[in-house]
């Protein structure tokens, strides 16, 4: 069913682009024939209009990896530099979140770690929607920041970095086997803010799966019952997600092109201080408008990530 509302989805957007494309043309004839020049305005706006249309048309059929239409697990890691890193953290998760309203995907928080003073030490976000994973993979990587920090008396410039992962959000058809033997189960009493009850049980549950030694946990659900539900979730796609890398890095050794991913390679800048510019250093797209971008504008690095065919 969610396949066949994507495809009418897709059929409806490009029935509306040819409709359109008929009226601007009729439009535009009777404006000739009748040497009428008060229709340049309206067939401009339209052909405009119609140009937005199929770019998004476009960019959505770029979209033809097998998880692409999956809903995405967005997990933000503050990286060393403590406060500084931490509200980088959080200036990009609200980012993210400005991004999913703007384009009317559901955010719900699965969880989240306050900083000591401020901003935020980890995240994880899961975004609903038609095609959120197939946009979203664009953001998987290290994200560097460049300002003069706020919270440095002698006002100087810092340098400070935040980790992206994101991951699809794997539905009960495909086959992950968890054996509950391979599985320690914490649970304890979740901090930070969240009202009285938050902080009177051990509602916050820890899973880690001992044969991969990857740890999940969830603290912002009412009842344990929740929490657990969104960690297996959360461990679904994670052992998930090691599986596809294990299969890309065997194909990759097969074929000769290993390439180490290291945690200190960029894949984006941005830069508030002494200039402004956000840089994509994987595709080349870079914008001025930092403020712009900070506020969910991810498009420009989106589109151009799909157009060079990455993965």
């Amino acid at each position: 069913m969610q396949e066949l509302t994507g495809i009418k989805d897709t059929v409806g957007q490009y029935n509306s682009l040819y409709e359109g494309y008929g009226e601007m043309t009729l439009l535009w004839q009777l404006g000739m024939e009748e040497r009428d020049e008060s229709v340049y305005p309206d067939v401009v706006g339209a052909l405009k209009g119609l140009t937005r249309e199929m770019e998004q048309l476009e960019l959505t059929l770029m979209l033809s990896g097998e998880y692409d239409a999956n809903n995405a697990i967005l997990t933000l890691h503050a990286g060393a530099g403590g406060t500084e890193a931490q509200d980088w953290a959080q200036m990009l998760l609200r980012m993210y979140v400005r991004w999913a309203e703007q384009n009317s995907f559901k955010v719900e928080t699965m969880d989240f770690l306050a900083g000591d003073e401020a901003g935020v030490k980890s995240a994880t976000l899961l975004i609903s929607g038609r095609n959120a994973y197939g946009y979203l993979k664009s953001e998987k990587g290290v994200h560097r920041l460049v300002r003069i920090s706020p919270f440095d008396a002698s006002g100087r410039r810092h340098t400070s970095f935040a980790a992206v992962d994101v991951m699809p959000e794997i539905d009960d058809n495909v086959e992950i086997n968890i054996n509950p033997v391979d599985l320690r189960v914490d649970t304890f009493r979740a901090g930070g803010a969240g009202g009285q009850h938050i902080n009177k049980t051990d509602s916050a549950v820890r899973m880690t799966h001992i044969p991969t030694g990857i740890v999940v946990q969830c603290q912002n659900e009412r009842s344990q019952i929740q929490n657990r539900e969104q960690c297996m979730k959360l461990l679904r796609a994670k052992l998930f997600e090691l599986e596809r890398q294990k299969q890309a890095d065997t194909k990759s050794e097969l074929a000769g092109e290993y390439q180490a991913i290291e945690w200190g390679s960029q894949i984006r800048s941005y830069v508030f201080h002494p200039y402004h510019m956000v840089k994509d250093h994987r595709t080349n797209a870079e914008t001025g408008n930092t403020q712009a971008v900070m506020d969910g504008e991810l498009e420009l690095f989106i589109e151009a990530f799909l157009k060079n065919g990455m993965h």
